[in-house]
């Protein structure tokens, strides 16, 4: 098993499926993608709204500026790659003209009817040809992408000269993450099966740090414009969040909210579980 960043050979992680690299501390999944044909349990969209709404939209917002800041163009067309529910086109259009592209065929199309540009199928097969943008944006997405090297060189293809690629994803320094792993280590996999999002139509097969995704961004003709952490937890919308993690009891749903109200202070003095990527394409030679 050979690193899709530094080459080196991978030894085995935590589970069966998990391997990780010494060299880089690269992270990958053999978990399979399973859009549009999952036969397990159906993902209750309308409480994953609820639950992740809040927080996205305050975090989405900073991107829009970040992307504002990076790109020069008076009015830039910006593609949203896994646009899902549409929360970032719903952000970014009054400052950019949006394109967003969805593999869920029934997520994609809840989108499109609230009147939403968003093409259904993966990307970059549902583009025309020639199509180009000023900025392509990964929110929680590029994690997902088996063949992420395709997928960034892709983007790079897609992009005018001097266009913006905004990576937003998980980060394996992050706070929660190296607790679940700890955790996973003395005996319960649960809290760290779910960060991979292990079992569900999507699951995560990549996990990044800021160094580790940079080596590989940058090896396909990008250079590093701002890197950044995003809060992956906010007071705001937190109660709903905790109410999508299952059946969880009223009281032990109260105790676990008041807890973590009380400890995100606190938290801010660790990495987050969140980092964005602004890599900016190279000019052509």
């Amino acid at each position: 098993m050979t690193c899709i960043v530094c080459g080196n050979t991978k030894v085995a992680g935590l589970a069966g499926w998990h391997a990780t690299c010494p060299a880089c501390n690269y992270e990958s999944a053999a978990l399979s993608v399973v859009i549009n044909a999952h036969t397990g349990p159906a993902v209750d969209e309308a409480e994953r709204e609820a639950g992740l709404k809040a927080l996205r939209l305050e975090n989405f917002r900073t991107i829009v500026a970040w992307a504002r800041r990076h790109v020069g163009v008076s009015r830039p067309r910006l593609l949203d790659v896994g646009s899902a529910h549409g929360w970032f086109l719903e952000t970014a259009r009054e400052q950019f003209d949006v394109l967003g592209v969805e593999p869920d065929a029934v997520v994609g199309a809840r989108a499109a009817a609230r009147g939403l540009p968003v093409r259904s199928g993966y990307f970059p097969d549902v583009l025309r040809e020639g199509e180009r943008f000023d900025v392509i944006v990964f929110n929680d997405v590029i994690e997902h992408i088996p063949d992420i090297r395709s997928a960034l060189a892709a983007c790079h293809a897609r992009l005018h000269d001097g266009g913006i690629l905004i990576l937003n994803l998980p980060n394996s320094r992050g706070f929660f993450y190296r607790l679940s792993k700890l955790i996973a280590r003395l005996g319960w996999r649960g809290p760290f099966e779910r960060l991979w999002q292990k079992d569900l139509p999507s699951p995560h097969v990549h996990y990044f740090n800021p160094r580790n995704l940079q080596q590989l961004v940058v090896g396909q003709g990008f250079e590093l414009a701002e890197a950044a952490e995003l809060p992956a937890l906010r007071a705001k919308g937190l109660l709903e969040r905790l109410r999508c993690a299952g059946n969880v009891p009223t009281v032990s749903l109260y105790l676990q909210y008041v807890a973590i109200m009380c400890a995100i202070p606190v938290l801010r003095m660790f990495p987050s579980d969140i980092i964005v990527g602004v890599f900016k394409k190279k000019a052509a030679d």
